[in-house]
């Protein structure tokens, strides 16, 4: 347990803190050029740009920023692929909200998109972002033809229907229903949250080049972040801030969802935490490239109190 303390020291955090708040300003801009205006349904843009300002720790395209340079790769080769896998990511967020999915009233202690514009506008600005999202892949010319088909052939699949994130958002769906064991639990995870992360590191290895088991490390690094983002967010669920985690502590619970916790109890929890935080560390280390910043923002996963 004592890996996940050592993100404490003030210095660490600060040198981390710094770098992501650069790429964060970095991306929200960018995000902005992106989101296309439309003169014929300006509320659409409207939507769309409400949910992508509402913030968040921008977590994945900051991944794949990260990872691009620690390959050593300038991380603006990397900035249009990082905003369509964070439209792609505020899409599903709407989605998610709707009162057909989780029926959420507050994101990140705003009011869900559906609450601000009604659910058909909702509904349409995630399709637009979804779509967009593509659009902006196959136009970025910092790129060549090919790693821009290898980038929007991986995003498709991996935030898709057959073994990508819309088909976790379906199995986290019919688990709601019935309880599920520790196998499925992870199995849904792995599709719904870790296949996005799993992206933003392929992305990077896309274009840094990188041959096909640097890539296979990527992935595995990928799988265990992924179920370590999914188990915090179980534990912030029971010890989490309301206000820090911008929706209502035990909302799991009341909704008899089955969690790590609810499957393992909070110390259980927390040791499958440590666990998967190591054997990511440990991946981290086979990777030919300054896996510094990497390992601290991997720490930061499991110490974050959003």
């Amino acid at each position: 347990m004592g890996i996940l303390v050592s993100l404490t020291k003030v210095e660490r955090r600060m040198n981390l803190h710094d770098y992501m708040a650069q790429l964060r300003q970095e991306i929200d801009q960018y995000l902005i050029l992106l989101i296309k205006t439309s003169t014929d349904a300006p509320v659409l843009n409207e939507a769309m740009l409400y949910s992508v300002e509402n913030g968040g720790k921008r977590i994945r395209p900051v991944l794949l920023l990260m990872m691009l340079e620690a390959f050593g790769i300038d991380h603006k080769n990397g900035m249009v692929a990082a905003c369509a896998l964070e439209m792609i990511h505020t899409y599903s967020l709407i989605h998610d909200d709707l009162p057909a999915m989780d029926n959420d009233d507050l994101r990140r202690g705003k009011p869900t998109n559906h609450k601000v514009y009604g659910e058909a506008v909702a509904i349409l600005a995630g399709d637009g972002l979804l779509t967009d999202a593509f659009l902006a892949l196959v136009e970025d010319d910092n790129l060549s033809a090919d790693i821009r088909v290898k980038l929007v052939r991986a995003l498709s699949m991996l935030a898709g229907s057959s073994t990508g994130m819309i088909a976790g958002q379906v199995l986290d769906i019919d688990a709601e229903k019935n309880p599920v064991e520790l196998n499925t639990l992870k199995r849904i995870h792995h599709l719904k949250t870790g296949r996005l992360i799993e992206f933003a590191c392929l992305a990077a290895g896309m274009i840094a080049k990188q041959n096909d088991e640097i890539m296979a490390s990527l992935s595995e690094y990928a799988h265990h972040l992924g179920l370590a983002f999914q188990i915090q967010d179980d534990i912030l669920d029971i010890e989490g801030d309301t206000d820090k985690i911008g929706k209502p502590v035990g909302s799991d619970v009341a909704n008899n969802k089955s969690t790590y916790v609810s499957l393992l109890g909070l110390v259980g929890a927390k040791e499958m935490l440590a666990s998967e935080i190591e054997a990511a560390l440990a991946v981290l280390v086979k990777l030919p490239a300054d896996t510094k910043l990497l390992k601290q923002l991997t720490l930061y996963v499991a110490n974050r109190d959003s």
